[in-house]
């Protein structure tokens, strides 16, 4: 999605013609959040996608044409059908999208969002059977993920958690391991003693993710984690090293409620083998969780495949 609005910040600058199709309704089941969009230049460049399979095609025409006259288009889009000789995206949904010119002074919002450093709200006017009608999307700053320890695993975390919008800070007090030469994904590195600096870090929406292997790091850190509210703790580590480290906890006088907030062994299971693997695993936990979900096979769940948010005011996570 953010990628979207580094492609318009560009477009602008070069002066290239361009409008956004943004879903600003779904019923039922939804491929996308509301709020998202997709840019198309007026040569037919594509940036960005909004789940709505053989129907992008009408979608990116509809672009092209409000890219060309300025005029905003609304569409309703069927994606019940999942007859496979017509390409129904069988999603069970109805979505409706609208291709729009943003305003000339544009190029500010779409820098802002693409730098992800604040959240970043703009509203988008059109008509529906004759009536105006105001969607307004917010898009959030990147979130933090705070990981202990500067470890190759890190490296990899931090490569994955980019593509899910998270910003990834690794805390670690050594600097032979805290180097931005072993930590190129990672975007800030803090080279310090959790105890020292996670109490200021940690809040509702920052993961915390603890694969030191080191209790003097561990430790602190998941002192600092249970006295936070922090959305997901997670503990890298052999079954042993998680029970020491959960002793050393109840002793410090955290009770089993507390305790149970930890997601150690980390990760759900794949089966991973490499660094990469473990990394993925990891994520995957952090957002079923955050979803509110297992983590199981779709195969083997019922209900909705996608989460349905309705709402004429959208902020994207």
């Amino acid at each position: 999605m953010r990628d979207v609005f580094v492609a318009v910040a560009g477009w602008i600058e070069q002066g290239t013609p361009y409008a956004l199709a943004t879903l600003v309704d779904v019923r039922n089941a939804a491929p996308a959040p509301l709020g998202a969009s997709m840019a198309v230049s007026l040569d037919g460049t594509i940036a960005g996608d909004i789940g709505a399979g053989c129907y992008e095609g009408e979608i990116v025409e509809a672009a092209i044409e409000t890219a060309r006259n300025g005029t905003a288009r609304v569409l309703e889009i069927d994606l019940t059908s999942d007859d496979l000789v017509s390409g129904g995206s069988g999603c069970g949904g109805f979505l409706e999208v609208v291709t729009w010119r943003p305003a000339p002074d544009f190029g500010e919002v779409a820098a802002a969002i693409g730098a992800g450093k604040n959240d970043v709200a703009f509203p988008i006017g059109y008509e529906r059977d004759g009536r105006p009608v105001e969607f307004s999307v917010t898009v959030p700053a990147r979130r933090a993920l705070i990981v202990v320890g500067g470890t190759t695993l890190a490296q990899e975390l931090a490569s994955i958690a980019a593509r899910l919008d998270f910003r990834t800070i690794v805390v670690d007090p050594r600097p032979a391991f805290a180097t931005a030469e072993r930590l190129g994904a990672v975007a800030e590195i803090v080279v310090a003693w959790p105890d020292e600096v996670l109490p200021g870090m940690l809040g509702a929406t920052t993961p915390l993710l603890v694969i030191s292997h080191d209790p003097k790091l561990d430790l602190p850190a998941l002192r600092a984690g249970l006295e936070s509210d922090a959305p997901y703790i997670g503990l890298l580590g052999s079954r042993r090293a998680q029970s020491g480290r959960r002793n050393a906890l109840r002793i410090d006088g955290f009770d089993e409620a507390a305790l149970a907030r930890i997601h150690g062994p980390a990760g759900l299971d794949l089966g991973g083998v490499t660094m990469a693997e473990t990394a993925l695993s990891i994520l995957a936990e952090i957002v079923a969780d955050a979803r509110g979900r297992s983590g199981g096979a779709l195969l083997q769940q019922e209900g909705t495949i996608h989460n349905t948010v309705r709402a004429k005011t959208s902020a994207l996570r």
